[in-house]
């Protein structure tokens, strides 16, 4: 906790990421662990679903607030959340895609959340890959646009990058995928370098087999700890000071019919 001591007047702010891989096909999953853990609030991406299908009843029963922008069978991203968001909006709102199933933003008592479901890239040779560049750009932007780094924000979701050797279960096999590449750790950094900070690193420096991700078509992937870490939770410095833990619950990835991804958690004191 770095030499934190909490001020009895402080509550606990949770947060979760957790790339479901299509909300319908996941939701008894989601619902199960928004009932032992209560976050205050969970992002969602890769929901897969379109707007008029998404299963708003089914939160709302759980005791949950849930915007959100979809496509069918395709990206997707999602905010629940205990209470009602102060403020909503999608997409960057610049002259690119409007990229509104990839980027929602919700507002909690001056805390922004910017869930993100960035581009995979596909192939370092393809037009996806060129995309995925210019949209960390973009995002970059939209921060030094729309944010000031002196205020709470938490930037957090399916980020499609291991920024380290150590978010690796391979890193000489693995250099040069599209989401371990130099390119992309540098679009990364320059992101952070707004005024951002890995929360989960601060907690586990230098802890190798911490991942998120294990790719369905490696077999025993996560027996074998043959996974990734490319979800992350990022804040600006007045809610790094406030930050408690972080830390990656395996368990939704090993329960039947599960997500490739896992869920990533943060609690500060607010």
């Amino acid at each position: 906790m770095h030499g934190q001591v909490r001020d009895v007047n402080m509550s606990i702010f949770k947060i979760a990421t957790y790339n479901v891989n299509s909300i319908r096909s996941r939701l008894p999953i989601v619902l199960a662990w928004l009932e032992e853990n209560r976050p205050d609030v969970l992002c969602l991406q890769e929901t897969k679903v379109d707007d008029a299908r998404f299963p708003v009843a089914e939160f709302t029963a759980a005791g949950y607030r849930v915007v959100f922008k979809g496509e069918k069978q395709y990206n997707g991203v999602a905010v629940a959340s205990l209470r009602k968001p102060d403020d909503v909006s999608f997409g960057m709102a610049d002259e690119g895609p409007a990229d509104g199933a990839r980027l929602i933003r919700a507002d909690f008592s001056g805390i922004s959340v910017i869930n993100t479901y960035v581009p995979q890239g596909r192939d370092r040779d393809a037009a996806q890959f060129i995309y995925k560049l210019e949209w960390f750009k973009r995002f970059r932007n939209y921060l030094q646009r729309s944010l000031v780094p002196e205020r709470p924000v938490i930037w957090l979701g399916d980020l499609n990058v291991a920024p380290e050797k150590i978010d690796v279960h391979d890193p000489k096999k693995l250099l040069g995928h599209v989401c371990f590449t130099p390119e992309v750790w540098e679009a990364f950094a320059a992101v952070k370098a707004w005024g951002l900070e890995d929360i989960f690193r601060r907690h586990h420096p230098g802890e190798a087999g911490q991942y998120t991700f294990f790719d369905y078509r490696v077999p025993r992937s996560v027996d074998r700890g043959l996974g990734w870490r490319i979800d992350h939770i990022l804040a600006t410095a007045p809610l790094v000071e406030r930050s408690v833990s972080c830390r990656i619950d395996i368990r939704p990835r090993l329960m039947e019919r599960p997500s490739d991804h896992t869920v990533l958690m943060a609690e500060f004191n607010i």
